[in-house]
């Protein structure tokens, strides 16, 4: 396995970050991930226009895209896999101890392993914990992830592969690493990214191929709503089958069921929408 460091492509077992890098010290970094099929990285353009937005929001100087689509394109080629999940990761770098940034450049690790492809529903939790929708960090993909690693642990606990947060003021916003859509009266809702949830790529998709409204939401939606799914760049569109304790039978349903063939045809149809 060869993974792309500052720079070059090195291997895997010898690649090394330094333990001061403030990534590592104070989780001062952003990143995205990236559906790879057949060594083909899907909506490319929009993930590194995020996380070029995503170091600006966080004050890191922004990474040179070219840079970043060659060590895509190095990485994919030089570890074939059916389906994979690339990761893009761009750091403050070496830094002292501290909060403070050190002057001595970002760091850029571009690496991909391999998945494989999620089931057609699965079940979720919602916990106790809210999104802040007006904290520093907010709509920002960053690498400060240990509240989505507490709520996902719990819903691991409970047999659920997703955690559903509400924000401060009550509202549905979002998974650990996914956006939720609610299906009402026929008609697809999502919560606005104004709830403090993170604009994601596959959920800004399914918004334009589905016609999906972004609607705030109150938390107790999922206990009325006729149908729920998911989406992220490796579930894509993904329905749901239990939230909590209460089931939904027949997931996907027939709205998810049509979102899902939309989107595969779609994303399918062009690799970098």
């Amino acid at each position: 396995m060869k993974i792309w460091l500052d720079g070059g492509l090195q291997e895997l077992d010898t690649a090394r970050v330094s333990v001061l890098d403030h990534g590592l010290t104070v989780g001062d970094g952003v990143f995205e991930t990236l559906k790879a099929t057949e060594g083909r990285a899907f909506a490319l353009t929009r993930h590194l226009d995020r996380l070029a937005r995503s170091a600006r929001g966080l004050g890191l100087p922004e990474p040179d895209l070219d840079e970043v689509r060659r060590a895509c394109a190095a990485v994919l080629e030089a570890n074939p896999m059916p389906l994979g999940r690339l990761r893009i990761t761009y750091t403050g770098g070496l830094s002292p101890l501290g909060s403070d940034r050190g002057d001595q450049g970002q760091t850029l690790v571009v690496a991909l392993g391999e998945t494989t492809r999620r089931p057609d529903s699965t079940a979720v939790l919602t916990v106790p914990w809210t999104r802040n929708e007006r904290g520093a960090l907010t709509g920002l993909k960053t690498t400060s992830y240990a509240e989505n690693v507490v709520a996902l642990a719990r819903a691991h606990e409970a047999g659920a592969s997703e955690a559903l947060f509400a924000n401060t003021v009550g509202q549905l916003c979002e998974g650990t690493g996914s956006n939720v859509f609610v299906v009402l009266d026929g008609e697809i809702h999502t919560p606005p990214v104004a709830s403090g949830c993170l604009a994601g790529i596959t959920r800004a998709l399914a918004v334009e191929w589905t016609g999906a409204r972004e609607s705030a939401l109150p938390l107790d939606v999922l206990d009325r709503a006729d149908e729920v799914f998911l989406t992220s760049t490796l579930r894509d569109v993904q329905a749901v089958h239990r939230v909590d304790d209460r089931q939904l039978p027949g997931a996907p349903g027939p709205v998810t069921a049509k979102a899902m063939r939309i989107f595969d045809e779609r994303s399918g149809a062009d690799l970098d929408p």
